[in-house]
């Protein structure tokens, strides 16, 4: 969980955390969108506590997710995702990252919809690319073909991602300034004006 600046958010930001009252704002994407690095900027800006779903399931079960992955399989790891989730939404307001495909079981998106505002990094297949294979921790890409992999993942995961309350496009760009634009945008889904300058939040 990450520390609390010292100085409480004002202006917008401050109109922003009164309208979210006890809910909270939950990342979705798939792997590589920034979900956590952005998270963790715009939790920061807005003095919440910063959630990583997948860091709370290895907490939980003492094993890494490409181990759950490995000894379980995906349906009882997307189980165990599920309950997590369900668990860690009931404690907000707070900001929270999810796995890529948490999003796309209906009874978690029922659950972030009825305790949270969804926000959507939606990110171009070369970006993603470029990102993932600087890791190995990826299950879903241990594959002779993982552009492909990501291809098929787009494919079958952005109309549901789409139907999110906020949808940001990210890019190679500072992650001061892509969560600026997520602060911007979730703003604009509670029509409330912009008291504070545009353009990126504190590093």
């Amino acid at each position: 969980m990450n520390a609390l600046p010292a100085n409480p958010p004002g202006g917008s930001h401050a109109a922003l955390l009164g309208r979210l009252g006890g809910r909270s704002i939950v990342f979705v994407g798939l792997m590589g969108a920034g979900k956590t690095a952005i998270g963790r900027k715009v939790a920061t800006v807005l003095a919440l506590p910063f959630i990583d779903s997948d860091q709370e399931i290895e907490s939980v079960s003492r094993m890494t997710v490409p181990e759950l992955f490995e000894r379980y399989g995906e349906t009882e790891f997307r189980a165990l995702e599920q309950r997590v989730i369900l668990r860690v939404l009931e404690n907000g307001p707070q900001v929270l990252s999810t796995g890529g495909g948490a999003f796309m079981n209906a009874q978690t998106r029922e659950a972030i919809a009825a305790h949270g505002v969804s926000v959507w990094l939606k990110a171009e297949l070369d970006l993603l690319m470029e990102r993932v294979s600087k890791k190995q921790n990826r299950p879903l890409l241990k594959s002779p073909d993982p552009r492909g992999v990501l291809e098929r993942l787009m494919s079958e995961r952005y109309p549901v991602y789409a139907t999110s309350d906020v949808t940001v496009p990210t890019r190679d760009d500072r992650k001061e300034v892509i969560a600026a634009e997520v602060v911007e945008a979730l703003c604009r889904h509670f029509d409330i004006a912009q008291t504070t300058p545009a353009g990126e939040v504190e590093p």
